[in-house]
């Protein structure tokens, strides 16, 4: 059966089998420089369902902004059933600035769902909400590590939901953790909107990394698969199950100083593992960090440089460790050149 509706956003209607880019106006510069929200919106010839995938709400986090870029790119798309609206780059401000934040020193991601009349972090919240997630049924969002700070890939969602748990495990990421809802955020905005959403996180702010990047492509083929907007490869090969971790908690500084860290991201660790040392600049004092309990490195700091408290290892556990530290391992080798292809003429990030 032929789609016959037009998509429609910001006014502009797309009709079916057409791609079209626009851009949703945010508050000018303070040079009077007009800014842009820039969405592709895909609108496939046959019904089905409205996905969302957006990258860049933190501006410094730019993983997301290539994994979007490279799925834009496959042919496959051409088979599209239903709409994929792609948002490279949420927080503009941000992504120009490098920065996280936007002008304001406001967290995009704690505004939402915003309001026309607030401040800028909630009036950009407010136009994504009233022109992208009220279009959609589902959304996924990409996010990294904060900086000096890398995240193995994984998924984080309310897995208490059966069809979010589905989706969940389509993207195939070797970890899967139930995560709380955060005040402001656009997870929970979105899910009081009755729209299901996953947040992929991976890698480090500032900072392309390939593996991530590879399996943020593959994730969101596998979801786009689950939900019948692409049509299924003739020679299936089985994709990754994910683990779900039963809990998740930060290692902290027990003092300040110079880190050196000795374990791996992704790496199988055991309770009273020495994670790494932390020592003062001449070596005579030395404190070691333990790992509390056993599980594995789902998130580390990248700098040596470490204050008391700080976080720097972040641990997951899980009720069937083995199982776990062989999905971590399967990620790994899978996301390798090559899982999914590139588009033509794009080489691996190195």
């Amino acid at each position: 059966m032929a789609n016959t509706a037009p998509f429609t956003i910001n006014g502009v209607k797309i009709a079916p089998g057409e791609r079209r880019t626009i851009n949703l106006p945010i508050a000018k510069l303070y040079t009077h420089t007009s800014l842009a929200m820039p969405v592709q919106v895909l609108h496939g010839r046959q019904p089905g369902p409205q996905l969302f995938v957006s990258a860049a709400i933190h501006g410094d986090e730019i993983n997301g902004v290539e994994v979007i870029r490279r799925l834009l790119r496959l042919p496959i798309l051409e088979r599209l059933r239903g709409t994929l609206v792609a948002i490279p780059i949420v927080n503009v401000h941000g992504f120009l600035d490098r920065s996280r934040y936007l002008p304001d020193r406001r967290d995009l991601n704690r505004s939402f769902p915003g309001s026309e009349q607030g401040s800028l972090a909630s009036r950009i919240a407010h136009l994504f909400m009233s022109e992208i997630v009220a279009r959609c049924q589902y959304g996924v969002d990409l996010h990294t590590g904060a900086i000096h700070r890398t995240n193995l890939p994984q998924i984080r969602a309310n897995l208490d939901d059966e069809q979010t748990l589905h989706l969940a495990q389509a993207f195939a990421a070797p970890v899967l953790i139930n995560a709380n809802l955060r005040d402001g955020s656009l997870r929970q905005a979105a899910l009081e909107q009755g729209v299901r959403m996953l947040l992929y996180e991976a890698g480090e702010a500032l900072r392309f990394d390939e593996a991530s990047i590879r399996g943020g492509v593959s994730g969101l083929l596998y979801v786009l698969r689950a939900l019948r907007m692409l049509p299924r490869p003739l020679l299936r090969r089985k994709p990754l199950t994910p683990v779900v971790a039963r809990s998740s908690s930060w290692v902290r500084a027990p003092e300040s100083g110079v880190l050196r860290a000795l374990v791996r991201l992704g790496a199988r660790v055991e309770r009273g593992d020495l994670l790494g040392v932390i020592a003062d600049a001449f070596g005579e004092h030395e404190v070691p960090v333990v790992a509390p309990a056993d599980g594995i490195i789902v998130g580390r700091t990248q700098l040596p440089l470490v204050h008391e408290g700080e976080a720097l290892f972040h641990l997951a556990r899980f009720h069937e460790m083995e199982t776990a530290s062989r999905q971590v391992e399967a990620f790994q080798e899978s996301v390798q050149p090559a899982d999914e292809p590139l588009p033509p003429n794009d080489a691996p990030i190195v």
